[in-house]
C-alpha cells in the first residue's frame, strides 16, 4: 500500500503511461522474487483484536521493530504507518492487519531467510506484549464492528467508497488476509504471456490455499471465504479482465483500462482527496472536481496502479494476488509455485500449453465455482480443479529443478513445495482440516485456531 506523495514529473501524455509500465522489463539475469503476506494480531488472554495505541497495540508492535531490530518509522500525521529496513517494509493494512513486504530476492531460499527473520522479530515482540499473529485467509472470529480502525487516510477514503460498489468491500479490508508474490518480466511478449498464463490459473492457486472456512465463528461454506469477498468488492476493479486474453494485449492496453477505472483518491500536501465517480483520462484532462485545471503527475500513476485490484495485477512487474494467508511454510511455497512456473521457460510454455484454448466463459466459471468448492470445482475441459492443480504443481517442479538455485544443504528449491504436493495428492485443503478439527477435536469452536495455528 502507498504512503505519502513525492514531488514527479507531469504527464505529458498516455505515452508516458505506458512508457512506465513497459520500463518495468529487465533482463532474465535480473528477475527477481518479491513475497509478501499479512497476519492477524491479536491478544493471547482472549483472542480479541489489536487497536491502534495502548501498550500492547498496534502501534507498540511497530516501535517494538523500530527501537530492537532498527527497522525505519513512516509517519502520517504523527502516527507510524509503517517501517522500512533495506527494501523491506511493514505496512499496516485497515484492521490492524501487519503486512511484509519482501525485498526482490533472487532465490526463494533468501524469500525463506526474510520471512522467518520477520517472523522471529514480530514474535519476540509479541510475546513481551501478550500478543500473537495469525494467517488465515479471512478472520474467523471477529465481527467487523469488533475490529478497531487504523489510522491512515488511504483507508478512510477507501471505506467510505467501498459500500457504494460492492457487498464486502469493508469485509475485504478489514478481515482478510493474504500471501502473494510478485514477479518480472522480460518484454511485452513476455508480460503478456506471464500475465495471461497467471490470470488464468490463479483459480487453481486460490483452491490451493485456501484457509477461510470461517465467519465470526462458523463454518461459512466456503474453502476460501477472502475469495470470494474479493468477487463482491468492486467490479470495477477486480477479477479477471477478458481484454488481457484478447488480440493486441499490451502495455498501452492495460494503461487504456486503468485510465477508465473510477479513482478512489489524489494526494496533495500529504493529503488524501476523495474523487468521486471520476477516471484518470477525466484527471488527464484537467477535469476532476476536487482539482479543476490541474493535470496528474506520474506519482499519481503510480498510485492509482495500487487501487487496481484483478487477480494479477501488472505495474512494473506482475503480482500474483488469488491466495488465503497460510502458515509459514505456505509463506514459502506461493513464490515456489509461481517462480517454478513463470522464471523457467519451458514450464511456462507448458503451463500455457495448459490454458490457451479455454474461454472467458470457462475462465470465469472455474474462477467463480473455486471459493466455494476448492479444489472439488469444476475446470475447463470437463476436469475438476483438483487435476488442474496436481499437473501445475507438477509443472512448477519441473520448472523449479530446472532454475538449478540450490541451499548451502544441496536442495533445490523444490523443497518449498512440499505442502501444495501433499494438498494435490490427498485433495485436502487447509480449509479442509480446520473444518475437520472444528466438527472434530475442537469442539465446535474456533478458538483453537489461534492457539495451534498462530506464528
Amino acid at each position: 500500500m502507498g504512503v505519502l506523495q513525492a514531488l514527479s514529473p507531469p504527464v505529458e501524455s498516455k505515452d508516458d503511461l505506458v512508457q512506465h509500465l513497459a520500463a518495468g522489463s529487465k533482463p532474465r539475469e535480473k528477475w527477481r522474487i518479491g513475497t509478501e503476506h499479512e497476519k492477524f494480531a491479536f491478544r493471547t488472554k482472549d483472542l480479541t483484536p489489536l487497536p491502534y495505541e495502548g501498550d500492547d497495540g498496534v502501534s507498540a508492535i511497530l516501535d517494538g521493530l523500530v527501537e530492537r531490530y532498527g527497522w525505519r518509522p513512516v509517519r502520517e500525521r504523527g502516527n507510524t504507518i509503517a517501517l522500512s529496513f533495506g527494501q523491506q517494509t511493514v505496512t499496516l493494512e485497515p484492521g490492524g492487519q501487519l503486512e511484509l513486504g519482501g525485498s526482490p530476492l533472487a532465490t526463494i531460499h533468501e524469500t525463506c531467510v526474510e520471512v522467518n527473520t520477520h517472523l522471529r522479530q514480530v514474535k519476540a515482540i509479541g510475546d513481551d506484549l501478550g500478543v500473537a499473529f495469525l494467517g488465515v485467509g479471512f478472520q474467523p472470529k471477529w465481527k467487523l464492528a469488533d475490529i478497531p480502525v487504523m489510522p491512515k487516510q488511504r483507508y478512510g477514503v477507501m471505506r467510505n467508497y467501498m459500500p457504494t460498489k460492492g457487498t464486502h468491500g469493508l469485509d475485504m479490508m478489514f478481515r482478510t488476509s493474504t500471501v502473494q508474490v510478485n514477479l518480472d518480466f522480460e518484454s511485452e511478449a513476455d508480460m503478456v504471456k506471464k500475465l495471461r498464463v497467471s490470470l488464468a490459473l490463479q483459480p487453481v492457486a486460490t483452491a490451493l490455499f485456501a484457509s477461510s472456512p470461517f465467519t465470526e465463528g462458523k463454518p461459512n461454506g466456503y474453502q476460501s471465504f477472502r475469495a470470494h469477498i474479493w468477487q463482491h468488492t468492486d467490479n470495477d476493479r477486480t477479477g479477471i479482465p477478458a481484454f488481457v486474453f484478447e488480440d493486441g494485449m499490451s502495455f498501452e492496453r492495460y494503461t487504456d483500462w486503468a485510465l477508465t477505472v473510477p479513482m478512489y483518491f489524489v494526494v496533495r500536501n500529504s493529503t488524501y482527496m476523495p474523487v468521486h465517480k471520476q477516471t484518470f483520462a477525466d484527471f488527464m484532462q484537467g477535469r476532476l472536481d476536487i482539482l479543476p485545471g490541474e493535470r496528474p503527475t506520474k506519482e499519481d500513476w503510480v498510485t492509482h496502479l495500487t487501487t487496481l485490484f484483478p487477480e494479477v495485477r501488472l505495474k512494473q512487474y506482475l503480482e500474483m494476488r488469488g491466495c488465503d494467508g497460510g502458515p509459514w511454510t505456505r509463506l514459502c511455497a506461493l513464490p515456489a509455485l509461481w517462480a517454478g512456473i513463470l522464471y523457467n521457460p519451458v514450464a511456462l510454455e507448458a503451463a500455457w500449453d495448459l490454458v490457451k484454448n479455454w474461454t472467458q466463459t470457462e475462465r470465469e466459471a472455474m474462477y467463480r465455482a473455486v471459493p466455494k468448492h476448492g479444489l472439488a470445482a469444476p475446470a475447463p475441459g470437463g476436469r475438476k480443479v483438483l487435476d488442474l492443480a496436481r499437473e501445475v504443481v507438477m509443472i512448477a517442479e519441473d520448472g523449479l529443478h530446472g532454475r538449478g538455485c540450490c541451499s548451502h544443504k544441496g536442495r533445490d528449491e523444490c523443497i518449498y513445495l512440499e505442502p501444495l504436493k501433499e494438498i494435490a495428492a490427498t485433495g485436502r485443503t487447509a480449509a479442509t482440516i480446520l473444518l475437520e478439527k472444528f466438527h472434530g477435536e475442537w469442539g465446535g469452536s474456533v478458538d483453537p485456531l489461534f492457539r495451534e495455528y498462530a506464528y
